[in-house]
This record gives structure tokens, sequence and C-alpha cells, in this order.
């Protein structure tokens, strides 16, 4: 039984745990069809046209995890943001874990998926918000929607902050020999709301974990919103991450991913600016080695006048790794005075490295500032003979070039804890000690 025919027949098992009167079961039995018709993409889908899922389809992975085992707070501190206080949504293999987790309901609820759908009190927002802008057609958003279960659910009400950043964290354990998890996000900022959110999908073993997330994210007027996806996760972990943002006026939403780790990581980022002065950023540094994959896929569409987004992703590829990055900006007729940027700069330290990069623009307007641009090439000799020249060995010198090269994304990162984790992941990942105060 392939993977597909797998997950098929788990949705009858996974439909008979669940109240056929659950608020979202038509949403759910939908979604499976959908799924059913279109399953796994393809490359010959010019959206997968250079990322193969072939390899995972093969694997049988369980669906549902027999058992969870019991982590202790000092065997996952590292991959906390513990320099600092946070509230933190923990999951491990899929089932959330009360005792590493700190939620609230004080003027703001962060809380369980589980919960919203289910309580009285949240079908209001769940009847608006949820499924509404995560795609119907693509199909592992889809497959997501028929297993939705479980993960984080933030609601900031009109006017508030949480009085620290969230952490959202997916620890798989590694009790099954290969396990698929499907954690679906639902995070909402009311007007005038601001939050920062952390997210990690984290295995603890060499084992083979599939990770199929949803996030969809609501930014309504005046709203503020910064998420940062770490993804370093290990050599037999795939993470797909399909992430969905509606913005509101004079919104700003700014989503930075650094991709360090993983053995296939696809991340599917949309933005959709449904209303006047809104700014969207999308921000990213990847980090490649061995046979490391990462396939960066944007979409920002400008559907209301007077609005700007700004799009700046680097990567550094080395070893035998592979890079995609297709970054797409529409602007409707009506979006007339929009202001978007789009860069994708890349840097090959291995002859064996790949990267395929297509950024691109369909501009119905006539009143607009629109760029793209993507460079690839490799660390300039001249500067790095300069380097050397002054005494800093060439592997020293070939890693400060790296770091200055990725350092622009990093200086909008708006948690200073968290940017001194990523100078010091980026420093491990280049093999060298950079001298910074990490």
């Amino acid at each position: 039984m392939d993977l597909k025919d797998k997950l098929i027949s788990s949705f009858l098992a996974f439909e008979n745990n669940i109240d056929v009167d659950h608020p979202i079961h038509d949403i759910r039995s939908e979604a499976i069809k959908n799924f059913e018709d279109k399953g796994f993409p393809t490359k010959k889908q010019e959206a997968w046209k250079y990322t193969s899922l072939n390899n995972l389809q093969k694997t049988d992975f369980s669906i549902f995890p027999k058992e969870t085992n019991a982590l202790e707070y000092k065997d996952v501190k590292r991959y906390f943001l513990h320099e600092i206080d946070t509230y933190k949504i923990v999951f491990i293999d899929g089932v959330y874990s009360s005792f590493l987790s700190e939620t609230t309901h004080d003027g703001v609820d962060i809380c369980l998926m589980s919960a919203a759908l289910t309580k009285p009190i949240y079908k209001e927002v769940i009847d608006k918000y949820f499924n509404k802008v995560a795609s119907k057609n693509e199909s592992l958003t889809t497959l997501n929607t028929a297993f939705s279960r479980e993960g984080a659910f933030i609601f900031i009400p009109k006017g508030k902050m949480p009085i620290k950043p969230i952490e959202i964290l997916h620890f798989a354990t590694g009790n099954e020999a290969a396990l698929m998890l499907q954690p679906r996000n639902l995070i909402i900022a009311e007007e005038h709301a601001e939050l920062q959110v952390i997210e990690r999908h984290q295995s603890l073993t060499k084992n083979e974990v599939l990770t199929n997330c949803v996030t969809e994210i609501y930014a309504a007027k005046n709203a503020n919103i910064d998420y940062y996806k770490v993804q370093n996760d290990k050599a037999k972990a795939s993470l797909i991450d399909n992430t969905y943002i509606k913005q509101g006026d004079n919104s700003v939403v700014k989503v930075h991913t650094f991709s360090f780790g993983g053995k296939l990581t696809r991340n599917n980022l949309n933005f959709y600016q449904n209303g006047e002065r809104i700014d969207s950023t999308m921000k990213g540094v990847t980090i490649l080695g061995e046979k490391q994959h990462v396939d960066h896929h944007t979409l920002v569409h400008h559907i209301e006048p007077n609005c700007e987004s700004h799009q700046d992703y680097k990567g550094i590829y080395g070893e035998n790794s592979t890079g995609v990055f297709n970054g797409k900006i529409i602007v409707d007729k009506i979006a007339q005075k929009t202001n978007a940027f789009q860069q994708n700069n890349n840097i090959l330290i291995s002859d064996k490295a790949t990267i395929n990069t297509k950024p691109q623009l369909e501009i119905f307007a006539d009143d607009v500032k629109c760029s793209h641009g993507c460079t690839i090439g490799q660390l300039d000799e001249e500067a790095l003979f300069y380097l050397q020249s002054r005494g800093i060995p060439k592997k020293e010198a070939s890693a400060l070039l790296m770091y200055a090269f990725a350092n622009n994304v990093l200086e909008s990162v708006r948690i200073p804890e968290l940017k001194k984790r990523i100078n010091t992941l980026i420093a491990k990942k280049l093999g060298v000690e950079l001298g910074f105060n990490l």
C-alpha cells in the first residue's frame, strides 16, 4: 500500500474517533476527497518541477503514533529560546505536552486547536477564520485539513499584545520507525494587536519524520505580526510547511525563514493583501550541505492600492545540496501605487551544489514600482585574498564573507536573543568560530 492509499484508509479510522457532528466534519470530508482526486504533487507540475516526493511516498509512515514518550525539559532545553521568558505551545509526536508548555487565557488566548475546534466560546472565531485563507486546491494543504485536529491556536483581541513572545515547538521522539505529523495552526491578530511567534519542528532521533504543516494567519487593520521559522532538523526529517496570510488595512506582517537542516524542506508562503497601506515582508537565509534540499515558494498577491511587499532570500549551498526559489508577485488592475521588491541571491561553494531560481512578476496595473532579480555566483576571490593577506586563514575568511552575505536578513530580526541564536547556528553550519559575542 502506498502512502496515498494508507492516508485515505487511515482517514476512515480518524473519523471513527471523532463525532460526525464535529463543527468541521464537513470541511474534513471535502478535503480528503480533494486529496484523493489530486494525490501527491509530482514534478510534472510546474510548481514542483525541481522537488520530488517520490522517495517519501515509498516510506511506511505511521499516521498515528502508538504512544508518546515523555520528555524532560533538560532533554530539549537547547531547542527553546530559554534566554528569555516566552509562552510555549509544545507537542510531542503530535500530542500536546502540558508539562513543557506555558499557555494563557489572560486577556489573550494562546492555547490549542483541539480546544478551539470544540469549545462553544470559540465557535464564532472558528466559523469566521478556520480554512478560509488556506488553499482548497493545493493537495497537501487539503490533506492537512482532512486530518486537522491539533496545533497552536492564538487569538489576540483588539488592541492587545502578549507580554512575551510565543514559541510553537513540535518534537518527534523517534518512538516510531517512521512518523507522519500534520499540525494545524490558526493565528489571529485583531485590530491594533501585536505578537511575535517562533516556530520550530525538531526530530530527536535519526528515524524518518515527515511533517505536513499548515498555518493560517490573519492580521486585521493596524495589526503587527513578526513570525520566525527556525528549520534546523536531523538528516532524515522532512518538512512541508504551508503558510497562508491575509492582511487588512495598515497591517504589517514579517516572516523570517532560517533553513539550515533537514532532508527535504518545502516552504509555501502565501500573502494576500486585502486592504490598503499594507506592508508584507519575507526574508530568508538558507545554508545547506550534504544532500539537503530546500524549496522556497512565495506568493504576494497585491489586491488593493498603496501597498508594499519586500522579499529578500539568501542561499549558501555546499556539497551535493539543492536549492529552489520560486517567488511570484501578482498586482491586480486596481492595485495602483504598489511597491513590490523581490531579490534572491545565492552562493555555490561546491561544484556539485545546485540552485534553481525563478522570480516572477504578473502586473496588471500601470502605476507601480516593481522589481525582481536573482544572482548565482561564488565567493569574491579578491575579497577572499584581501582577508587572507591580513592574516585570516582561508576557511575563516570564507566564513566571514558568507556571514556578511547573509547578515542583512539578520538585521531585521527584532528579538535580540533569537538573533544571537541564529548567529550561533550560522557559525555551526559554516564550521567556524566567527568571533562574535554569541
